[in-house]
């Protein structure tokens, strides 16, 4: 394929704004065409802001465009609608996590868009930051030897503020027709938040690190800042029973052990992601936090040299248009985005962090969450198990 893509954007928002469009501007392999929201102020202003030719409300009218190539889901809430819309409609999908809540969905778009040949994206947004492909590459050149150990970590305080909304979308009336989240307010019925959220894409750095699946996971939900406003057009705080601090420990196949904890309550600047993986030959520990100026570090180190010492990131990990100032979401969805471009032109078989990578992910998120409920060891794959999502 040689023609530009041609990339159509379901959603206007502040996410849509900071990581997604950016990303299709800078990349030489497409143009975007068409955008579309529901708020018409928002998404004209939107299109004008990134040259975008053409607005609409209705996604249907994106959908049913012969000459768009692939469609782009960054809608607050759920997408399993319109993934599968985008799939019927013959489009290579682009979407936000959750792809869906079940794993078992998940597996379905993912069969799907093969039974299609199209392929497919998840924004597992971390795994593209220069520093996690960089690490990425160095584990399967056999850096650490054989995977012992991972540890996952976010650190997030934007729900430190019970004035903070849960719902970061901007509300210019009522959300009408959406199930409010966290109305259970028993132990078991806490609706999973935070483990959806940067939880999900440092499980996924955690499965590429490690080489392999889990087989048992055992792990524990809270709710640590119970009241907060639940919108922007909110003045009172209510009761909201949602996970924003997790653990969970688990079992690889291949005897590795991997830990977890994401969190919305815990001080420092997000996205706070940081991953280790410790190893038979070395040590590799990745930082994904804005401080200071700097947005990620990867640090190495070898059992004859323990200290961690810094790594410079070489250039060829850098999305095209890459700027030393920019911030995190730009600079590490630009890579996602190039790479999903490159993926679809080359019309090979590689498709990294794609539907089937989510369901993974997504499978081990549901058993942590069965086990906080029932207060056990659940083992995976769950087959055999009652799933669990929300």
């Amino acid at each position: 394929m040689s023609d530009r893509l041609r990339v159509g954007v379901i959603g206007a928002g502040r996410w849509s704004a900071s990581a997604h469009l950016p990303g299709y501007v800078r990349s030489p392999l497409c143009d975007l065409v068409m955008l579309c929201d529901l708020d018409r102020e928002l998404g004209e202003s939107r299109a004008a802001q990134f040259d975008i030719p053409e607005f609409v409300t209705d996604y249907e009218k994106m959908l049913a465009r012969d000459d768009i190539d692939v469609i782009d889901v960054v809608t607050r809430g759920d997408h399993q609608d319109l993934v599968f819309a985008v799939l019927e409609a013959g489009k290579h999908c682009l979407v936000e996590k959750p792809v869906c809540h079940g794993y078992q969905d998940v597996w379905r778009a993912h069969r799907l868009a093969v039974s299609k040949g199209l392929k497919t994206k998840v924004g597992l947004t971390f795994r593209y930051a220069p520093a996690v492909q960089y690490m990425f590459e160095l584990v399967k050149e056999g850096f650490i030897g054989q995977p012992f150990i991972f540890n996952g970590y976010e650190q997030n305080s934007q729900w430190l503020d019970p004035n903070n909304p849960m719902d970061k979308r901007i509300h210019k009336t009522k959300p009408e027709g959406e199930e409010p989240w966290g109305t259970d307010f028993s132990r078991e019925g806490i609706h999973v938040s935070a483990l959806e959220g940067y939880g999900a894409p440092t499980i996924d750095i955690g499965l590429e690190l490690v080489d392999s699946d889990l087989t048992q996971v055992v792990g524990i939900l809270a709710n640590m800042v119970p009241y907060r406003r639940r919108t922007n057009l909110d003045s009172e705080w209510e009761r909201i029973n949602i996970d924003d601090a997790d653990m969970f420990i688990g079992e690889c196949a291949n005897g590795a052990l991997y830990s977890m904890q994401s969190s919305y309550v815990t001080v420092g600047n997000y996205p706070g992601i940081e991953a280790r993986i410790y190893g038979s030959e070395g040590a590799l520990i990745v930082r994904l936090v804005e401080e200071f100026g700097v947005i990620q570090t990867l640090h190495a180190a070898k059992p004859d040299a323990v200290e961690f010492v810094p790594l410079e990131i070489p250039e060829r990990f850098f999305a095209p248009g890459a700027q030393p100032d920019d911030p995190w979401s730009t600079a590490f969805y630009g890579n996602l985005v190039q790479n999903f471009m490159e993926e679809i032109t080359d019309g090979g078989e590689e498709n990294q962090g794609n539907f089937a990578q989510s369901a993974r992910v997504q499978e081990i998120i549901n058993a942590a969450a069965l086990s906080h409920r029932e207060h056990r060891w659940v083992n995976l794959p769950l087959d055999g198990e009652q799933s669990v999502t929300n």
